[in-house]
């Protein structure tokens, strides 16, 4: 038996602590706040079991000069900022070609088919069944020539990845969610996936689970994080905490407590919004309003409108425009009330190049692991990257497992 510490207590660490502790590990979670109120609170809601094939940079000149000129909401952009981030972002540019892609997409689909089966006994466990919806969700598309070749681009994913797939017509798509008032082409169902109605409440839940089953949980700062002969140490408000083995699993902030070690992680930070909104009646399932760059999920805090990617630094300040043309565009759809508090929340989602999350040991440190880097899919894939982790804990063999590691993708300071 191990003595671990999981740097980090959002779903990404939470699963590890869950899977290492299953192996009859002891495990104890750092955390600087609360369990969940990062980076995994923040988020759509969802666990894609459909996204087969990972988020790329567009490559075609249209959908480029859109981005160039701030005519899309998908992705907007602050030049100086991507160019202190030209390097990642040109070798993330570079793995979006579409035979690099494909070839991507061959680990990445393993790992998420994986996704809501990893799920599965952590929900019934934590009894948080009532946090879940299995209806999937609906990208909705507002151009009839857009919504054709969205629906071939997903038969070719339902076919090569064996998801479940249904396709609606306009008239449809009203009948199943009453509360639209505009009628559009269509929309694409995508029903294994599943939903959450409070992202931070799940890994709560989670967190709870780990608890009961003898896990600790901490507060402190992982930036104390030091090694002395075998052991590592980090300060808490309990006192000193010591152990064989750390796991970073910090999210965007990995690459700032992994620099002090020597490692220089080609991180692509991509920022994200949402803000609740009241509705007297609501979407029974998450809506992504395809033409807005905005995912419309019911929460249990209202309607959460959740925004793209925007490129910025993460000092940099917050910009409401994602947010309030969402808005725009999901009125047009729906009674959406007022703001249900005055806060809007924003979080950034770290992304490596080649967008395969890093799991695996450090290699100039012996009993440093690595778990981080899952970019716009951590809640997905939190308990899959965990369980993962702990098979190359315990020297189990795992031919994913060998894809995702740090070896040619970290690089280390001579």
């Amino acid at each position: 038996m191990a003595e671990i510490v999981v740097l980090g207590a959002g779903m990404v660490g939470i699963g590890a602590a869950l899977a290492l502790q299953e192996r009859g590990h002891a495990v104890t979670v750092l955390e600087r706040g609360e369990p969940g109120h990062e980076t995994s609170y923040g988020n759509a809601g969802l666990i894609q079991q459909e996204a087969a094939e990972p988020y790329a940079i567009p490559r075609d000149l249209p959908t480029l000069w859109r981005y160039a000129t701030g005519r899309s909401n998908d992705i907007v952009y602050r030049l100086g900022d991507v160019l202190k981030s030209a390097s990642p972002l040109w070798a993330y540019f570079r793995s979006s070609a579409t035979h690099r892609h494909r070839v991507i997409a061959q680990t990445y689909s393993k790992l998420i088919a994986r996704s809501t089966e990893d799920h599965a006994p952590l929900v019934e466990a934590a009894g948080a069944d009532d946090l879940i919806r299995r209806s999937g969700y609906y990208q909705l598309y507002r151009d009839p020539r857009k919504f054709d070749e969205a629906v071939g681009e997903a038969e070719r994913v339902s076919k090569t990845y064996g998801v479940e797939l249904r396709v609606l017509d306009g008239a449809a798509l009203m009948a199943e969610e009453p509360v639209l008032r505009r009628r559009v082409p269509g929309a694409v169902h995508w029903p294994e996936t599943w939903a959450t109605n409070d992202p931070g409440g799940l890994v709560g839940a989670y967190a709870r689970l780990f608890a009961s089953r003898g896990g600790r949980i901490v507060k402190g700062d992982a930036q104390s994080l030091r090694q002395e002969g075998n052991a590592w140490l980090l300060q808490s408000e309990e006192g000193p905490v010591q152990a064989s083995d750390v796991v970073v699993a910090l999210g965007p902030w990995s690459p700032d407590l992994l620099a002090r070690f020597g490692y220089r992680v080609p991180m692509v930070w991509k920022r994200g919004y949402h803000r609740h909104f009241s509705m007297a009646e609501t979407l029974s399932r998450p809506v992504m309003d395809v033409a807005n760059g905005v995912v419309l999920s019911p929460m249990t805090y209202g309607l959460r409108i959740a925004t793209g990617a925007e490129l910025v630094d993460r000092s940099a300040p917050i910009n409401l425009r994602q947010v309030e043309r969402g808005l725009a565009g999901a009125r047009e759809l729906m009674d959406v009330g007022e703001p249900v508090n005055g806060d809007v929340w924003f979080g950034h989602r770290p992304c490596m190049p080649d967008m395969l999350p890093v799991v695996g040991a450090a290699p100039n440190h012996r009993g440093l692991w690595f778990d981080f880097g899952h970019g716009h899919q951590g809640l997905t894939l939190g308990p899959t990257t965990g369980r993962i982790l702990a098979d190359l804990f315990d020297g189990r063999a795992e031919g994913v497992g060998a894809a995702l590691s740090p070896e040619k993708r970290i690089q280390r300071s001579a």
